[in-house]
């Protein structure tokens, strides 16, 4: 056994492990909340050998290092709502005025997304994270390809995870009819295009940088009304007309010449339709120098006078933002989550216990759905209404490159508002119990390990 290292000899490897660690981190000005950096120490310390290129591989968090802080005193607000003005910090588009249209159901959030298709006359861009293996993910590529044969510049942008599964005859069709396909960093790619866990959750159907399809769906079936083999998930998307759509063209036109690695194309800001509310395109990930909708939301909590309400699929938030949302429920506002008893991700279900057990002590409300719901939409009082791909979970916030949009209008908020009620409706309370230790324990090591990378 001459080949195991001494004592002395692994001390030191983990002493140069939690050096790398320190040094990276100072260097490349990656922000981590406090469990993830424990994890990590405690990790490296212990288990150098596995935990160092474990590190080097998905250890980065942040491909945009935070910009220089702005000068302290007394700064004048460039906006009324105090989230433009927070999100205005974090170097975003500005508010603008949109035409927002909401889905309430997968039949009109299918032919939302056809007709923006069919309105594309120059341009249409396609990010999401799946196109299914089933008859809507064909009918989906078959539409492409018919705009792309007219003469449209169809580009899909599809992420390593979701190509793994699309068949290559979809790559082949679209490219033959003079469409571009490009893979958002292919799990077995050389490129060095950053970590590969952190995956583009984005999901935006754009035409000619003026009209956006967007929200939660993925496009295939179970996002809309489903197939013989799959039931309906619940989910929401809307589509807007205006500035906000160009927000997001340029955001398509960063992770494009990303992959590329191209110089973006200038995206010209759309004129404001009739009848537009004020709306915000809200990008977040490792692209962005800061936590945009972490921020947002831990920011909420704490303004929030009377209700958050809030669905989403999986709920496993940091100690940050579960600590806002106590806070908020401690002192009278009325908190409601609403998500699936059962996901479709098993160890997110197990995950997120701890959290939603001490926050249901503090009067947290939590609704559990008797199907699967992927929807995601957070609302504040009268202030906001947040919608789009953004999970209350460690990944979707902190890791996964997402997009949202923060509705400021009267009628937007309210739309999203009793949309939530009724899924509410639908749900049973959720009644906590104690956990065994092996349970809490086991609870204690997915959340420092699994849910860190």
């Amino acid at each position: 056994m001459a080949w195991l290292p001494s004592v002395s000899q692994h001390l030191l490897f983990g002493a140069l492990a939690v050096l790398v660690y320190v040094l990276t981190n100072r260097a490349r000005r990656q922000p981590r909340a406090p469990t993830t950096a424990i994890a990590w120490v405690m990790g490296l310390a212990l288990l150098p050998y596995v935990m160092l290129p474990l590190f080097l591989l998905f250890g980065r968090r942040k491909l945009r290092p935070a910009g220089r802080p702005r000068l302290r005193g007394n700064r004048t607000p460039r906006f009324a709502h105090w989230a433009a003005d927070l999100l205005d910090g974090c170097e975003l588009a500005p508010p603008s005025p949109n035409l927002s249209r909401f889905h309430a159901n997968g039949a009109a959030a299918r032919e939302a997304l056809w007709a923006v298709i069919a309105e594309a006359r120059h341009r249409l861009d396609v990010c999401t994270f799946i196109i299914g293996r089933d008859a809507f993910g064909d009918e989906v590529v078959r539409r492409l390809v018919e705009r792309a044969q007219a003469g449209v510049s169809v580009r899909v942008l599809l992420d390593g995870f979701g190509a793994l599964q699309l068949p290559r005859r979809h790559f082949d069709r679209l490219r033959e009819a003079g469409g571009d396909v490009v893979v958002f960093r292919p799990f077995l790619g050389l490129r060095n295009t950053g970590p590969r866990n952190l995956r583009n959750h984005r999901k935006l159907v754009i035409a000619d940088d003026h009209w956006l399809w967007s929200g939660g769906r993925n496009l295939a079936a179970e996002y809309f009304e489903g197939d013989a083999d799959k039931p309906a998930w619940t989910d929401l998307s809307f589509d807007i007309e205006g500035p906000v759509a160009s927000a997001a063209a340029w955001q398509f036109e960063r992770d494009w010449a990303a992959v590329r690695q191209t110089t973006p194309r200038r995206v010209v800001a759309a004129t404001a339709p009739v009848g537009a509310a004020q709306a915000q395109f809200l990008p977040s990930g490792p692209d962005q120098a800061e936590d945009t909708a972490h921020a947002l939301l831990i920011d909420a909590c704490y303004r929030a006078e009377h209700r958050i309400l809030a669905a989403t699929p999986y709920f496993i938030p940091d100690d940050a933002l579960r600590d806002a949302l106590r806070r908020a429920a401690r002192r009278g506002v009325e908190v409601d989550i609403v998500l699936p008893a059962e996901s479709n991700h098993r160890l997110a279900d197990f995950a997120r216990s701890r959290a939603m057990r001490d926050l249901a002590e503090a009067g947290v409300m939590f609704h559990l759905l008797p199907t699967m719901s992927h929807a995601k939409a957070v609302v504040v009082d009268e202030q906001f209404a947040l919608g789009g791909s953004i999970n209350l979970d460690l990944r979707s916030l902190l890791l996964n490159h997402e997009a949202g949009v923060v509705f400021y209008g009267a009628h937007e908020i309210a739309w999203m508002a009793q949309w939530i009620d009724a899924q509410r409706s639908l749900g049973r309370a959720y009644a906590p119990e104690a956990p065994g230790l092996v349970q809490d324990v086991a609870e204690g090591l997915l959340l420092a390990v699994a849910f860190q990378l």
